[in-house]
């Protein structure tokens, strides 16, 4: 028999049987279930042009493709709820629950889609099912973000807080890319005729389906709501025990027009860069449906890969610059850019690439910025209605009204809206975000929080 071996000579063995370090376990549990809400959310937009005709009544094209974006903004409308049910959720049982719930709930909107038959089938029930799938999934996307915001922040390392607020946006792009490449492959494998027909329901149902997977590793994510140091730091001295409903709103009510100014803003840009574009580029007939979804897919993997750097970056130089170099680039180079989209394939990379590393500078500092903005006990509330009510306002009529300015001949107008939008988000940035009279102190130093 063997001797044991006492001084360590096995340590190598050992180590590669060591469990992974909680903190990279719980970030890849988040990212992954924030990918995936994101994926499920963002794949009907991409899937519009191909199903519109399978759910209303037979008409052009447009037509057909404005209705599919009309009910894309319904979702929108359940967000705000969604946001103040998981936000209360959240800071009372915690961020792992509101994420197991908002997954879920996803899902099962993703597979009621897949089902549903077309109206040439059930008639008018097949509209009335895709809007009752699109509100669950609202609903879910309304409480993930600020759950997921909150939680990355907290379960960051120290000098780390930039790093893994990156993941908010890494996991957006990465079930966006996700999406993306689904969509182009399968446009590319069965052509418009069986994407039509068929094809478009496989990526709702690779959606339900991966939930259960993300539901175990979910599950196996630490709290982080109630560790003994969660309501300390700078930005949580102001935190009550007894926070019911509406009252962190009204308590903050300075970082809430912070957080809304920026935030409509930087969804008007996403939503137009991701979805708006490729959309109006296939409606039209300038770019085949398969190119324009590969085109959008590598425009994500440069967002993926920026996310990251740009987070680490903030870990030096705090959140403040990045966001003024984002806003000020959409002020000044939100028309060009969106013109450029409208001229080639090529013009429509270029435009999503550099707009899309833009935005990384809101993307990689989001959460860290609006934990900063709120204690620890009313993040997911404070986080979650405001941000919600925006998106829903800005972000969910941003895809209708680019197509439809687009079929109207004002395009330039649209641009001229998001150049508006970052306008202003610069001016909230440079008054509210990171100076010394700042409310929100901790926006600027993410390590503090």
């Amino acid at each position: 028999m063997p001797e044991r071996d006492t001084n360590g000579t096995s340590g190598t063995a050992a180590a590669s049987r060591l469990p992974v370090p909680p903190a990279r376990r719980n970030l890849a549990a988040a990212t992954s279930g924030h990918a995936l809400e994101w994926y499920d959310w963002n794949v009907y937009a991409m899937m519009a042009p191909f199903f519109s005709t399978a759910f209303f009544v037979a008409g052009d094209g447009t037509s057909a493709l404005l209705s599919s974006l009309a009910v894309f903004a319904v979702g929108f409308v359940a967000r705000p709820v969604g946001g103040l049910v998981f936000g209360v959720l959240s800071d009372r049982l915690g961020r792992r629950t509101a994420m197991l719930w908002s997954v879920a709930l996803m899902a099962g909107g993703s597979l009621l889609i897949a089902v549903t038959p077309a109206y040439g089938t059930i008639g008018v029930l097949a509209p009335v099912l895709l809007v009752l799938a699109r509100l669950a999934q609202g609903l879910s996307a309304g409480g993930e973000f600020a759950a997921s915001a909150a939680y990355l922040v907290e379960a960051a390392p120290p000098r780390r807080k930039g790093f893994y607020s990156s993941f908010l946006y890494t996991g957006n792009a990465v079930g966006t890319l996700i999406a993306a490449a689904v969509g182009a492959l399968l446009a590319f494998t069965l052509g418009p005729g069986l994407m039509a027909s068929w094809g478009w329901r496989v990526p709702f149902l690779i959606g339900g389906v991966a939930a259960v997977s993300v539901g175990f590793l979910r599950r196996g994510m630490d709290e982080t709501l109630h560790r003994p140091d969660a309501g300390t730091g700078p930005a949580s001295t102001a935190a009550a025990p007894g926070i019911r409903h509406l009252a962190p709103l009204k308590q903050h009510r300075g970082a809430v027009f912070t957080l809304c100014g920026l935030t409509a803003g930087a969804t008007v840009v996403y939503y137009t860069w991701v979805v708006a574009l490729p959309a109006q580029a296939i409606q039209s007939g300038r770019l085949g449906p398969a190119q324009t979804l590969l085109a959008a897919a590598v425009a994500q993997v440069v967002l993926l890969l920026a996310l990251p750097f740009v987070g680490m970056l903030a870990d030096r130089v705090g959140t403040r610059p990045l966001l003024l170099v984002f806003t000020a680039g959409f002020t000044v180079l939100g028309v060009p850019l969106y013109a450029l989209a409208q001229t080639s394939l090529t013009g429509l990379f270029v435009s999503e690439a550099v707009g899309l590393i833009l935005f990384s500078g809101y993307g990689a500092t989001a959460a860290a910025v609006m934990a900063g903005l709120f204690p620890a006990g009313a993040r997911g509330t404070g986080i979650g209605l405001p941000y919600a009510a925006t998106v829903a306002a800005f972000g969910g009529t941003a895809p209708y009204a680019g197509v439809w300015l687009a079929d109207s001949g004002l395009d330039n107008a649209f641009a001229g809206y998001v150049s508006v939008l970052c306008a202003v988000a610069f001016v909230i940035t440079f008054f509210r975000i990171g100076r010394p009279s700042s409310p929100a102190p901790a926006a600027q130093r993410i390590d503090a929080l």
